[in-house]
């Protein structure tokens, strides 16, 4: 196992920053398009019903208690460079969190009266969900300690595994809860292997963790958890008034719609992530300039990207998503406009993300929740009306009015607190 180990973190790279990107959307990649992957397979396998249930236990409930185990920690962890936490305080925290987010999921699954099959498989999918969480906070480490090519190393072969067991065992037994089980089974191995052996070859990383520092990391990102909850509530508000309002059909139909805008997000995520370390530097060293120009370079990539997204989800996003959803032809041929909508919401949740992680940096975690708790309310107020109201569009429809409201607010601030440094300290004009 040691020389497992030694082979995933390889010899000293002689252009480390090439190798950091590639393995990253190499990673990236594999991890966005396992969740197409799964969704299709499930349907064709198991039928429009089953999928559904996949889709809402993988792609939304199970990802929501991913955030509450994630805790929204992973954006403090690789921006604390000056080391004010260890990797023990890290670790101990998102213990704690992984296990709360368990609890969570199991109580949901008792109160919501599914049948034993769909109860089964969304609580199996909150706990791969969950060591996912877990081997995030190791994945953040490597990054922080400048070895983001081994976090893509992970997710991709976690990925290759657990989704190559899932398959062959669906595509056995048609069985979506044995499935899942092994499914689960395969992620746990995947993270001993490489995450928790690799992480025990390098060098410099702390395992200690001081008394107190765990709540003192806790009440640094309490905000930032409670940030994180809200932001995927809103994210999937429209989901979760399809599942209330509609059928199992239905939801997997919004789950193909919906599929796309995990491609945005990792194209996003592209262009983002390698950034975030210089951009921490750069706002820390007072060079407000430059970090305007980093963001101002990011957001043109994304605004380009948007416009041939939503030219192709126009011409060619229908009939391709009938080809890989056959099952769901007849009622994918009815929502256009609805995955143009999607497409366009993505597009703008990408801007968020961008202005979301420079607040990070900044430290502007009260704004954040600020926002967030605002938007969640909006969404209270809008998704299972819109749902009732326009069906599959009408969730659409509230989904880029909710990820609208986001970016606009957060940009607004991001703004805000640049002209505020810039004001407060004039003497790093000379050194922009």
């Amino acid at each position: 196992m040691e020389l497992i180990s030694r082979l995933i973190i390889g010899k000293k790279s002689k252009n480390p920053e090439k190798r950091d990107i590639i393995w990253n959307m190499t990673g990236s990649f594999l991890y966005a398009f396992a969740s197409m992957v799964l969704s299709i397979a499930v349907v064709q396998i198991a039928g429009e019903d089953a999928g559904g249930i996949f889709t809402f236990a993988f792609t939304t409930f199970g990802q929501h208690m991913f955030m509450m185990a994630y805790f929204g920690i992973r954006p403090f962890q690789i921006t604390d460079t000056g080391g004010k936490y260890s990797f023990g305080d890290y670790l101990g925290l998102r213990l704690l969190t992984c296990g709360a987010a368990v609890l969570t999921g199991m109580g949901y699954v008792l109160l919501n009266g599914y049948s034993f099959e769909k109860a089964a498989v969304v609580f199996l999918m909150v706990v791969y969900k969950v060591i996912d969480a877990l081997a995030d906070a190791y994945e953040a480490e490597f990054q922080r300690g400048g070895r983001l090519y081994l976090t893509g190393k992970s997710n991709a072969f976690r990925t290759i595994l657990s989704v190559g067991v899932f398959l062959a065992s669906l595509a056995y037994t048609k069985d979506l809860a044995a499935a899942s089980l092994w499914a689960v089974g395969a992620q746990a191995a995947g993270f001993l292997v490489f995450d928790v052996l690799v992480i025990r070859e390098l060098p410099n990383v702390e395992w200690r963790s001081a008394k107190g520092k765990k709540q003192e990391l806790f009440a640094e990102t309490i905000l930032l958890f409670c940030s994180a909850v809200l932001d995927f509530y809103i994210f999937s508000a429209s989901k979760y008034a399809i599942e209330g309002c509609m059928a199992d059909r239905d939801m997997a139909v919004f789950g193909a719609i919906f599929m796309p805008t995990s491609i945005i997000n990792l194209v996003a995520g592209f262009v983002i992530r390698p950034y975030l370390t210089k951009m921490s530097f750069t706002w820390e060293m007072g060079r407000t300039r430059r970090f305007l120009k980093i963001q101002k370079r990011i957001a043109l990539i994304i605004a380009a990207l948007t416009v041939l997204a939503v030219g192709g989800a126009w011409l060619l996003g229908i009939p391709v998503l009938s080809l890989l959803y056959p099952n769901l032809r007849t009622g994918l041929s009815q929502c256009r406009p609805a995955l143009v909508l999607i497409i366009f919401g993505g597009a703008l949740n990408a801007y968020m993300n961008l202005f979301y992680y420079s607040l990070v940096i900044m430290k502007k975690q009260k704004y954040i929740f600020g926002v967030y708790g605002l938007v969640s309310l909006m969404a209270v107020l809008v998704s299972t009306p819109f749902v009732r109201w326009g069906g599959i569009f009408g969730g659409a429809l509230a989904y880029v009015v909710l990820t609208g409201a986001l970016m606009v607010l957060f940009g607004l601030i991001d703004l805000a607190g640049i002209l505020e440094h810039k004001r407060k300290n004039p003497e790093q004009r000379n050194l922009e």
